[in-house]
């Protein structure tokens, strides 16, 4: 398994989502997966991947919360909480998205 997070250098939620893919692997005891992160410099850098916003989290090259499309706009993205939207999963839903793509 190989987790990479796409980001872009303006949005700083990526940070975040790194801390947090890296506790809810510990929770699920798989220290052995390594977290990678990906900046995407410009448009054609995000059009090439499956890029929703920044932080984008993949899970063997598969959006862990898809969304209806992709992007190529360089912008960062929200994802809904049980507390409202935020620029990160919860670790709750990390674990959860990670348990049913695994």
């Amino acid at each position: 398994m190989r987790v990479e997070i796409l980001h872009i250098d303006e949005c700083p939620n990526w940070v975040e989502a790194g801390t947090r893919v890296e506790a809810a692997l510990a929770e699920l005891d798989r220290g052995d997966i390594e977290v990678a992160y990906r900046l995407l410099a410009d448009s054609a850098a995000a059009a090439a991947v499956p890029f929703a916003g920044s932080p984008t989290i993949l899970l063997d090259g598969v959006d862990l919360f898809p969304t209806v499309g992709r992007t190529s706009d360089l912008a960062c993205r929200v994802y809904r909480t049980d507390t409202g939207f935020a620029g990160a999963p919860t670790v709750t839903q990390l674990v959860g998205a990670i348990q049913e793509h695994a």
